[in-house]
C-alpha cells in the first residue's frame, strides 16, 4: 500500500506532469505563473527537461508517485508540515485557485480539462513498481532457476504441485495477489497440519498464485485455511486416513457473485475458474506448506481426484431455504466458508417422486449405502438438493428442519439388521446379542448437512458421504470470510 512517509515531498505546491500529456502542455503557462512565486516544486515522470526553461525534479523512477498515490498528471498537491493538504487532478482553474490562492489563474485557458494517467498506474509498469517499492514485504525464501532450467518442469521436480502445472509464483504475481485481502503479509492464518507449519497470508498467497486465483479470491482461500486447521475439523486425520477424504468448501454470502462463482449448471465440473482454483489452492496449502503428500503423511488407499480442490456456492436465491451458513449460526448476507470432510459425490436418482413422502424415503433409501449399509451412528453426511427435487418440498411447504427430521426417522437402522454377521456379512456395527431391536441413526443429527444448488433441470440430488465424526473424527466448520 502506498506510504507518504517512504517519498516525502517538501512543504508548499507540488505538481506531478509528464511531457506526453496534452494537458500537462496546456498548465505550463500556469506552472509559470506560480513558479514566479515561492514554494513550486515540479516533478517530472518521463522528461526532466519537461516543462522547457523551468527547474523541474527527475521522477522517472516514479518513486513519489507511487508512494502519494498519484493516479493522473498533472496532479497539484499542497503540502503542509510534510503532509497533503489539499489535492487537485486535471486542469480545473476552480480548484488550481482555491488549492493555491492565487487568482486569475490560467486566463485565456479553457477552464477545464481531465488529465492522463499517471505513469505510476500504468498496468504495463505497475507490477515492477509494487515489487520495487512494496517487495520488501515478502518474507519467504527465493528460488533461483538456472538459465535454461524449465520452470514448470523444475516445479514439478521439486513437488510442489498436485501433478498438473502451476502458475510460477514470482514476486510480482505474490504482490499482486496480496492486492486482493487487507491483511498484513506476515499475519499467521493458522498453524498447518501435519506438519504444523506456521501459514502466513503470503504463503497461502503463493500457493492461490500457483493454483491460477484472482486476487479477489484470496479473503476465500485464506477463510478455508483458517477453517481447516483446526481441532474441530482435525485436518490432519482427514489427510492421514487410509479412507480417503478431503475438504469439501462451500461457499456462501455476496462474495459468490462478486468472484463468479458456479451454484448452478453442472456445479461440481470443472470450468469455473474461481470454483476450480479456490479449492485447488486450499489443496495446495495443505501439500506444500502442511506438507502432506500422497505415500507421506497421506496414506489413502485409494486417494480421492477430489484432492485437486473441491470448492462450489450454494444457489441461496433459488433455494427454499435459509442458506446453509445460517445452520451454523451466520447472518444471512455474511460471506462465509463452510468445510466439510468427505469422499466423492454420489447420484440420487429419482424421476418420479412428486410428493414430499415418497421422495424423502427414496433418499433415504438411497443414503444407507453410504459407506455400507450396515454401518452408522458416527457417520456424517452433506447433501446437496437439485432445483427440481427441491420444488418438492418448497411446494410442500416443508422446512429444512422438516426435511432432516423426516429423513432421520426413515434412515434409523434395525441392530439386528446392522450388527457384525447379519444377513451373512461380516461387516457391521459391533453390537452385544440381544441389540437386535435397537433403533440405530444411520447419521449424527448434527452431522447432517443441506446444501442447495445445481441445475434448473434433472431431478437428482447428490450426497457427499463424510468421515468419522464427533470428537474423534472431523466435523464440519464454518468461517468467516474476513477482506
Amino acid at each position: 500500500m502506498p506510504d507518504p512517509s517512504q517519498a516525502p515531498l517538501p512543504d508548499g505546491l507540488v505538481v506531478f506532469v509528464k511531457r506526453d500529456c496534452p494537458t500537462c502542455e496546456l498548465v505550463v503557462p500556469v506552472l509559470a505563473e506560480l513558479a514566479a512565486g515561492p514554494g513550486l516544486t515540479i516533478l517530472t515522470q518521463d522528461d526532466p527537461a519537461f516543462p522547457e526553461g523551468m527547474d523541474a525534479v527527475d521522477e522517472t523512477n516514479l518513486e513519489r508517485s507511487w508512494h502519494h498515490a498519484i493516479e493522473a498528471v498533472p496532479t497539484l498537491l499542497r503540502v503542509e508540515n510534510g503532509k497533503e493538504a489539499a489535492r487537485a487532478l486535471g486542469w480545473h482553474r476552480g480548484d488550481w485557485e482555491e488549492l493555491t490562492g492565487v487568482s486569475g489563474l490560467g486566463a485565456g485557458l479553457v477552464d477545464w480539462r481531465p488529465g492522463c494517467g499517471s505513469l505510476s498506474v500504468d498496468p504495463t509498469r505497475e507490477p515492477e513498481l509494487r515489487l520495487r517499492f512494496e517487495g520488501g514485504v515478502l518474507r519467504s525464501r527465493r528460488v533461483e532457476l538456472a538459465a535454461l532450467e524449465d520452470e514448470q518442469e523444475a516445479i514439478f521436480e521439486r513437488g510442489w504441485t498436485d501433478g498438473l502445472p502451476v502458475v510460477p509464483p514470482t514476486e510480482a504475481r505474490v504482490m499482486a495477489m496480496l492486492e486482493g485481502t487487507t491483511r498484513a503479509p506476515a499475519e499467521i492464518v493458522a498453524i498447518v497440519p501435519p506438519s504444523l507449519v506456521e501459514g502466513t497470508v503470503e504463503k497461502v498467497a503463493i500457493n492461490a498464485v500457483m493454483a491460477g486465483c484472482k486476487p479477489e479470491y484470496l479473503p476465500i482461500v485464506l477463510a478455508a485455511v483458517e477453517a481447516v486447521c483446526n481441532d474441530t475439523f482435525n485436518m490432519h486425520g482427514v489427510q492421514a486416513t487410509t479412507m480417503g477424504c478431503v475438504p469439501l468448501t462451500v461457499v456462501n454470502g455476496p462474495i459468490r457473485h462478486a468472484v463468479g462463482m458456479n451454484s448452478g449448471v453442472a456445479v461440481l465440473s470443472p470450468g469455473n475458474r474461481a470454483n476450480a482454483t479456490i479449492g485447488r489452492a486450499l489443496q495446495l496449502v495443505i501439500r506444500n506448506i502442511g506438507g502432506s503428500r500422497p505415500g507421506e503423511i497421506d496414506r489413502s488407499t485409494f486417494g480421492h481426484p477430489g484432492k485437486l480442490g473441491m470448492c462450489f456456492a450454494e444457489d441461496e436465491e433459488g433455494s427454499p431455504w435459509e442458506p446453509f451458513s445460517a445452520d451454523f449460526g451466520a447472518a444471512t448476507g455474511t460471506n462465509t466458508v463452510t468445510v466439510f470432510a468427505c469422499e466423492g459425490p454420489r447420484l440420487i436418482v429419482d424421476q418420479l417422486s412428486r410428493e414430499p413422502d415418497s421422495l424423502v424415503r427414496s433418499m433415504a433409501a438411497c443414503l444407507k449405502a453410504v459407506h455400507h449399509p450396515k454401518m452408522g451412528v458416527a457417520l456424517s453426511a452433506l447433501m446437496v438438493i437439485g432445483p427440481e427435487h427441491g420444488r418438492v418440498f418448497r411446494e410442500a411447504g416443508w422446512t429444512k428442519a422438516k426435511l432432516k427430521q423426516e429423513l432421520a426417522a426413515a434412515l434409523i437402522m434395525r441392530g439386528g439388521d446392522v450388527m457384525r454377521g447379519a444377513e451373512g456379512i461380516a461387516e457391521g456395527l459391533p453390537l452385544p446379542p440381544g441389540a437386535e431391536e435397537v433403533q440405530l441413526p444411520k447419521f449424527r443429527p448434527e452431522a447432517f448437512h443441506i446444501v442447495f444448488a445445481g441445475s434448473g433441470a434433472g431431478l437428482f440430488s447428490t450426497v457427499f458421504g463424510g468421515w468419522l465424526t464427533g470428537p474423534e473424527g472431523s466435523q464440519a466448520v464454518n468461517q468467516e470470510i474476513k477482506p
